[in-house]
């Protein structure tokens, strides 16, 4: 519950602050963006990475990728329950919301190692370079539909992350 609030906090201040900056948070198509970031969750933390690519006016496709780094030692969680890949489809709002350019909210779907999620996220852009980033994530429909152990829950739930982000 307390990475809740801290998310809530978060986004509140970027949307706050979202309407006076000059970076630039999505250009359309050939935008290349570069996110690092550290990934919450129940039972562990971890690396998050990101790379997307414009391909419309609104539309970007990447790659996402999570490790789990702090995972209880009971779960016993080997390689496979840390490690998450996938594909991504987001609808960049940014020349929607019309706000300048240094915000970009981003709705998506993803497809990876563990599920078929949604995620959305926002960007706030300081300079034309740099700027930070949250998002949150959840599986729609998850490979495995039978019971799972806590271990094969890692990357297969609710996901948070925050860092930082680059135009590239």
């Amino acid at each position: 519950m307390k990475t809740m609030k801290l998310y809530l906090f978060f986004v509140a201040a970027m949307l706050g602050s979202a309407w006076t900056a000059t970076g630039q948070a999505f250009d359309g198509k050939g935008d290349v963006k570069f996110q690092l970031g550290a990934n919450f969750q129940e039972n562990g933390s971890g690396i998050v990475a990101s790379y997307d690519y414009g391909v419309g006016p609104n539309l970007s496709v990447g790659v996402w990728s999570s490790y789990v780094l702090g995972v209880k030692e009971s779960l016993n969680a080997d390689f496979t329950e840390r490690f998450d890949l996938r594909v991504r489809l987001n609808a960049n709002l940014a020349n929607v919301i019309d706000n300048g350019g240094n915000f970009d909210l981003y709705p998506g779907l993803s497809l990876g190692l563990k599920n078929f999620g949604g995620h959305l996220g926002a960007r706030y852009f300081f300079s034309d370079g740099f700027g930070v980033y949250t998002e949150i994530g959840a599986p729609i429909a998850r490979y495995k539909t039978d019971i799972v152990s806590p271990a094969e829950e890692l990357l297969n739930q609710f996901l948070f992350s925050l860092g930082v982000s680059f135009n590239l």
